[in-house]
């Protein structure tokens, strides 16, 4: 989409109130101030959003927009706009009717059967309804391929190089019972923003939320350097505590040319080696502990129910050590929830809000970071104190790419990670079985070095706040947010092409 394109309908939109506006004389008792046309809008916009109309209450919001920017209310403006911007994000990911569906379908897994298909779409399919018709996720037929295994090793979908991602866990040189943090690597590189110039707007500041490396256990001797617009750095650079980032606010009158802002960024990565835990000497928590309390509370994303303590129970059944609980959750949901892709943004917006984990524990469809989420919901309810990690991987690939996992915390031995949505690739392609089991098994307590990490759970608060409405998906911030209160386009949202991040292993 053009992001131009809500100009325009912003224009259209105001012609139409103009032209439809009328004259009404006031008769008989005094009565309260009629609302105005814009107020009328945004209330019709309200009641659309409430009664799941997002495309029509998208046109609400926007004429009520263009009528309060007319009259120059800035702030009702702005509440007009970004409940607009609301609307759209609410139902953007579903861009599919039936029959577009339906033919995704049949053109990605060829000689799929109608049953199949009817089955997939009305049973299992992620869609939302919008003015009484049924809307489908873009990747509804990717999805299928992931519940589906035998039809994705069959057409070799993700053409993944098994020997190369699995350099870690297969590899013959490592010594069971080392560690935890072993094999450093260190890592440089480039992280870069680049915004044309003909979608900045014309006026105003722009706030700019950049992510950066974070010391951790297992990530240390975090350096940042060369960073862009120091004039224009409101707070940080910040690469200790729960998340990594740098705050920025620069004038549109400032920028010339192509908004660039960039940091070279260094890091020591380790391998980490957890597999010889003994159940036995794993301590006690320490219950009033602030960090305990953290980590197995409910949280906005990471949600905490009567259904998923049930749930969590009915998994590890009698078991009551805290490792063995982890590790059988783990298997879990290797077994029971298949990596598919999700409408995040739409997540982020939708009211009333749903939760990542909920939206898994429900639907049964997931990505690393949702299902890194439902792991900490199902750990913390038990009350192991769980977290799921955001940044960047270099597995799969020399190019970082983003990416989630888990942790979770055990007395005497510290943070135990593991990644099911990496053990699960494993499904994915041909390979023996015996190799598959010690992929699954590295993973399930043990971490490649190829990782960049940028936040230490999800929901990360940062100072000054990400605003509730303006900032896309502010559960992760692996990309920056760049928010504008005079932009009459959603900035944030079609920009983000614009991030790179380049990195290299160097010698130590």
């Amino acid at each position: 989409m053009n992001f131009r394109t809500v100009t325009a309908l912003l224009a259209v939109s105001a012609l139409l109130v103009i032209f439809a506006a009328g004259c009404t004389a006031a008769t008989g008792e005094p009565k309260a101030p009629a609302a105005s046309p814009a107020d009328e809008a945004y209330a019709r916009g309200l009641a659309e959003y409430g009664a799941a109309n997002y495309h029509v209450a998208e046109e609400h919001f926007a004429e009520a927009y263009a009528l309060y920017a007319g009259a120059g209310d800035a702030e009702k403006a702005l509440t007009a706009r970004n409940a607009m911007f609301r609307a759209n994000r609410t139902y953007i990911e579903y861009p599919l009717n039936r029959s577009a569906a339906e033919e995704a379908l049949r053109e990605s897994v060829p000689g799929i059967t109608d049953e199949n298909i009817t089955g997939w779409l009305d049973n299992r399919a992620q869609k939302i309804v919008s003015g009484n018709e049924t809307l489908y996720f873009y990747d509804v037929a990717g999805n299928y391929l992931y519940a589906h295994v035998d039809e994705m090793q069959k057409r070799n979908v993700r053409n993944l190089d098994f020997d190369y991602i699995s350099r870690y866990a297969w590899s013959e040189n490592r010594s069971e019972g080392i560690g935890p943090y072993v094999n450093p690597v260190r890592y440089a590189g480039v992280e870069r923003l680049e915004v044309p110039y003909e979608a900045l707007p014309p006026s105003g500041v722009l706030k700019i939320w950049f992510p950066l490396p974070v010391e951790t256990d297992s990530q240390q001797n975090v350096t940042v350097t060369n960073l862009s617009a120091p004039d224009f750095i409101v707070a940080g650079p910040f690469t200790t505590g729960t998340i990594g980032y740098v705050y920025y606010e620069i004038p549109a009158g400032a920028v010339n040319g192509n908004l660039v802002l960039s940091a070279d960024v260094a890091f020591t990565s380790y391998e980490q080696i957890f597999e010889s835990i003994d159940p036995a000497l794993v301590g006690e928590y320490n219950t009033s502990d602030p960090e305990y309390l953290l980590y197995t509370k409910s949280e906005r994303n990471i949600e905490i129910t009567d259904a998923v303590r049930e749930k969590a129970r009915e998994i590890v059944g009698n078991e009551t050590n805290p490792h063995l609980q982890a590790q059988m959750i783990y298997r879990h949901i290797i077994e029971t929830y298949p990596y598919s892709h999700v409408p995040h943004i739409s997540l982020d917006t939708r009211e009333p809000k749903v939760a990542e984990s909920a939206h898994m524990f429900e639907t049964d469809h997931g990505d690393c970071g949702t299902q890194s989420m439902l792991f900490a919901a199902f750990c913390r309810s038990l009350g192991i104190p769980a977290r799921p990690l955001g940044g960047y991987q270099m597995l799969l690939a020399e190019t970082p790419s983003p990416h989630f996992w888990a942790e979770y915390y055990l007395p005497g031995y510290g943070w135990v990670p593991n990644d099911v949505t990496v053990a699960e690739a494993a499904d994915w392609v041909v390979i023996p079985d015996e190799k598959r089991t010690m992929f699954k098994d590295y993973y399930a307590a043990n971490l490649d070095p190829a990782r960049l990490v940028i936040q230490k759970n999800v929901d990360v608060p940062m100072d000054p706040a990400l605003p509730e409405d303006a900032a896309v998906f502010r559960i992760v911030r692996q990309y920056p947010a760049v928010v504008s209160d005079t932009a009459d386009y959603d900035l944030d949202l079609f920009w983000q092409e614009g991030f790179t991040i380049s990195l290299a292993a160097i010698d130590q």
